[in-house]
């Protein structure tokens, strides 16, 4: 058989370089670059908790915010596009008071037992949920377990709506979920609020992916952490191709005590991003059947 040649990308186009200042160093990036992207180059972490780079910006969770010359309030940093000559800062007083306030609101009102970044940005902002003291109004409700596949916890929820992106636009195009309710009483919702397993849901466990505190936990790792054998500390992690068609995307099996706890898929794989579909996220228990 003759094969023609192998389809290449195009080339990107040229971007110009734009120049401007972090923390009084210089640095140089690509047009359309944004602030967040300066920073990485520069060196410089930025915390964040809503932003994931194969997702579209929200500015939800209002950590990653910084200081811009001129501007009058702070601005985001994963969203705000880099100019010629701007002037940011930040580790600024101002911008660390913002930050701390912020995961201090969050940590009075959501359960962040589970989510490891938030309470590393907690510690290292001093920030102290307790002393808004024990009546603080919070999230906390029941988990949700209707189906054999993944909990819901929104008492672990800080409606950073990577779930109900990763669920649209953003990656699986199914729409089941969206943002509802007002102010405190916002919450992820299905459709008209009907239960999981009677909405638009399929399954694909995207959501569960880009979940930045546990809110959405496979029911393998919400078993085990309820039964106190959950240790990532005793996990492997494996990648191989899944077997179920010719896509070809990437699994990553987190194994431990020989047994297959949870699929995951690295987000710098082209052929997914990190996405997968039911059988690929959740068909391995075969692996495992010993009959």
């Amino acid at each position: 058989m003759i094969r023609g040649p192998i389809p290449q990308d195009p080339p990107a186009p040229e971007r110009r370089t734009l120049e401007l200042t972090i923390d009084g160093r210089p640095v140089g990036v690509p047009e359309g670059s944004t602030i967040i992207d300066a920073c990485t180059a520069l060196g410089i972490e930025t915390p964040t908790l809503c932003f994931l780079q194969t997702l579209t910006p929200v500015n939800a969770c209002r950590v990653c915010v910084v200081e811009l010359e001129g501007a009058r309030t702070l601005v985001p940093a994963c969203a705000r596009k880099v100019e010629p000559g701007m002037v940011v800062r930040t580790d600024s007083e101002r911008v660390r008071h913002s930050r701390k306030m912020v995961l201090e609101f969050l940590g009075s009102s959501v359960d962040l037992s589970t989510a490891p970044d938030a309470q590393r940005y907690t510690a290292a902002y001093d920030a102290d949920a307790s002393r808004y003291g024990p009546n603080a109004q919070t999230v906390a409700q029941p988990v949700k377990v209707d189906n054999q596949l993944y909990v819901r916890d929104y008492a672990k929820c800080i409606l950073c709506y990577k779930c109900v992106e990763a669920c649209g636009t953003d990656a699986q195009n199914t729409f089941a979920i969206a943002a509802a309710g007002r102010g405190f009483d916002a919450h992820i919702s299905t459709e008209f609020d009907v239960g999981l397993p009677d909405s638009a849901c399929v399954y694909c466990g995207n959501c569960i992916g880009v979940c930045p505190t546990g809110a959405l936990m496979f029911s393998s790792e919400h078993e085990m952490r309820a039964e106190g054998t959950w240790d990532e500390s005793r996990q492997t992690q494996t990648d191989t191709i899944c077997p179920y068609c010719g896509v070809g995307c990437t699994l990553r099996l987190n194994v431990q005590d020989n047994e297959i706890v949870k699929v995951t898929s690295p987000l710098e794989t082209s052929v997914t991003n990190g996405n997968l579909c039911i059988k690929g996220r959740f068909g391995t228990v075969y692996v495992q059947n010993k009959e």
